[in-house]
């Protein structure tokens, strides 16, 4: 696991955190030095709960008529926060406001396939 979270935080310095959620286990990595963290029980919380209803909902959407979900992002007052499903839960990255995460979603995808992380729908 840590060298898929490492290749995450190579892609760019605007990757902030990043977790996996996958069959009940959750890790979670922050890059040093990052202003403005949000506290880790805030993360833990966002991992187990927040992250997989949005994920839940949208992916109920997606699967309705818009051909499946491929990821969701969120934009919060200090980051944002991108969303894929993969396994058996999901990858969770925070970008920086300076970024575009949608700019990097192909290279996270393939990345996580690089890894054998299969985003669902993949």
């Amino acid at each position: 696991m840590d060298t898929v979270v490492d290749a995450l935080f190579d892609l760019t310095p605007a990757v902030r955190y990043v977790a996996f959620y996958q069959d009940g286990d959750l890790y979670m990595h922050k890059r040093p030095g990052i202003g403005k963290a949000t506290t880790r029980e805030s993360d833990h919380y966002e991992e187990l709960l927040v992250n997989p209803a949005i994920l839940t909902l949208a992916g109920k959407r997606g699967n309705i008529d818009c051909g499946g979900l491929e990821y969701v992002v969120v934009r919060y007052g200090n980051f944002y926060q991108f969303i894929v499903p993969a396994g058996g839960g999901h990858l969770s990255i925070a970008f920086g406001l300076e970024a575009n995460p949608v700019a990097w979603a192909d290279s996270v995808i393939e990345l996580l396939r690089n890894y054998r992380v299969t985003p669902k729908g993949a």
